[in-house]
């Protein structure tokens, strides 16, 4: 079993090979049962986003708490009415994203998006379409999805879908469907894998919310 310590040199380790983390230097890392908060500051949404992504992928790391601020550089910074436009603009241009469902509200570079689609992916496309824009310091996704569900076809699709995964141990996850809801169960083996389960639940048609409840058993 790899002892905290071992994971938080590994974790600042994944931080300064991501390319997209642009100075890891600027980030703290803390360890506790595999519990990992990262700390600090970054230059953008986006190498936030990068940077906890990142923490995911390291063996056994069970949980993340990501702490950190964006600091925009001098020459980042926009009004809000420029971030409005411009994501209203990248909305509008991205092909998975339903055309005119989703409302944009800018507050301080900080982006709220509402409305509604029928996939998980368009809310997630919404969410990619607007994250990187200069000038953005975070994201607040309230898309809803409106998509009518027959709960024995999404739980059949969902452990299909798991057992096709190169990434996760199907045999390992429990899926209940109550709804509109997804519970996940079980073991896995990472924090990676655990997003993969719910990832794969999240791409069933009428899923609006998943409940993941897996654990992650240190190695």
């Amino acid at each position: 079993m790899k002892s905290d310590m071992d994971i938080r040199r590994d974790v600042e380790a994944e931080l300064r090979w991501e390319p997209r983390v642009i100075d890891a230097t600027g980030i703290g890392v803390a360890v506790k049962k595999g519990v990992t908060t990262i700390s600090g500051h970054v230059q953008s949404y986006a190498e936030r986003w990068a940077a906890e992504r990142a923490v995911e992928r390291v063996s056994g790391v069970t949980a993340v708490a990501n702490e950190l601020d964006v600091h925009l550089p001098g020459d980042s910074e926009r009004t809000d009415e420029d971030i409005a436009q411009a994501a209203v603009n990248a909305l509008t241009w991205n092909l998975s994203v339903p055309r005119g469902r989703i409302q944009v509200e800018i507050t301080k570079g900080w982006v709220t998006l509402t409305g509604d689609v029928d996939w998980q992916y368009q809310r997630a496309a919404a969410n990619d379409a607007v994250r990187y824009l200069t000038g953005v310091t975070g994201v607040t996704n309230l898309v809803a999805l409106k998509f009518p569900i027959s709960a024995t076809a999404v739980k059949t699709d969902i452990e299909a879908a798991l057992k096709r995964s190169a990434e996760v141990d199907a045999h390992k996850i429990g899926v209940d469907t109550n709804g509109h809801t997804v519970t996940l169960t079980g073991q896995v083996r990472s924090s990676n894998e655990r997003k993969e389960a719910e990832r794969a639940a999240w791409a069933a048609p009428g899923v609006y919310a998943v409940d993941n409840r897996i654990a992650v058993s240190l190695p």
